[in-house]
């Protein structure tokens, strides 16, 4: 098994020196606190599976309209899938095979990083990296005969060394993030050259006003903090990785009436795409492919 280098323990305080930023540099108008008390609470509320008004979909029905198939559903633990909160079906992209190390972004109650144990098998390893507690706590209930392990931290300055996964994966997680180049470059840091992104996430047709950019509320159901797509893409390449593919994801919307406004106002949009880190010798074509 190919298992990826955390950091735990005595060593928390070398971690810093394995991720590149933690300084965080929030757009204008942007409260780090406030969203931070905002994302733990909307996302503590899917994960207990508590009712209240989200501006976007959850559970069984939104991941089979999303492409999910039914029998990879029946096959994941039952109180992942009602809590599942992703914008698209990515790891069709992934390609994951048996064997590989996978990192999940964002992991939330683990229905993508259970999805991708099924993939890679007794001899793979998959790790969730996700911040809300209570998500932990239950990822790691469901999850304790699943070969998969979770980690509490953020995307923005991961625990794990240079090279250790084969593929990080990433559902509708990026666009929470205050730094997303940062996010992206922990991403490339943590990828075995010839591995590879593979993300489902919120993108813009339109740059998003500081005034909406500001409520805490919107960027914590995916809008407010959504990149333009052209802003989005050159994030990546920035962390040297390279397009391979992109899909729009129409299966996606989002639910509340604000949200809807909000979302058509700005063109916010479903995509999903991978991208590779190279090797010395890669020379892949970069293709896209781009559905309306």
């Amino acid at each position: 098994m190919r298992t990826p280098r955390k950091v735990s323990g005595r060593r928390a305080r070398e971690a810093a020196r394995m991720h590149t930023n933690t300084t965080y540099l929030p757009p204008a108008g942007v409260d780090l606190e406030r969203l931070d008390r905002e994302i733990a609470a909307m996302y503590r509320d899917v994960a207990n599976e508590t009712a209240r008004d989200l501006h976007f979909p959850t559970g069984r029905g939104l991941a089979q309209a999303l492409g999910y198939p039914a029998d990879l559903l029946d096959h994941l633990p039952g109180g992942a899938v009602t809590s599942f909160a992703g914008v698209g079906y990515h790891l069709g992209l992934a390609g994951l095979l048996p064997g590989e190390a996978v990192l999940d972004l964002g992991s939330g109650s683990g229905m993508d990083a259970f999805a991708a144990a099924v993939a890679v098998g007794p001899l793979g390893s998959v790790t969730g990296i996700v911040i809300t507690p209570e998500q932990l706590t239950k990822a790691e209930l469901l999850g304790r005969d699943r070969r998969v392990t979770f980690v509490h931290g953020r995307i923005e300055a991961l625990p794990f060394e240079d090279r250790s996964f084969d593929a990080v994966i990433s559902n509708g997680v990026i666009n929470l993030s205050p730094d997303k180049r940062t996010a992206f470059a922990e991403t490339a840091r943590v990828l075995r050259p010839g591995g590879r992104l593979a993300l489902s996430d919120i993108v813009t047709d339109r740059p998003i006003v500081a005034r909406t950019v500001g409520q805490a509320d919107l960027w914590a159901a995916c809008i407010a903090g959504a990149s333009q797509t052209d802003a989005h893409l050159e994030d990546i390449a920035a962390a040297g990785l390279e397009l391979h593919q992109l899909r729009a994801n129409p299966g996606y919307g989002f639910t509340s009436d604000r949200a809807r406004s909000t979302s058509a106002k700005y063109g916010a949009r479903s995509i999903s795409l991978v991208a590779l880190k190279p090797t010395l010798t890669n020379n892949t074509n970069t293709t896209q492919e781009v559905s309306q």
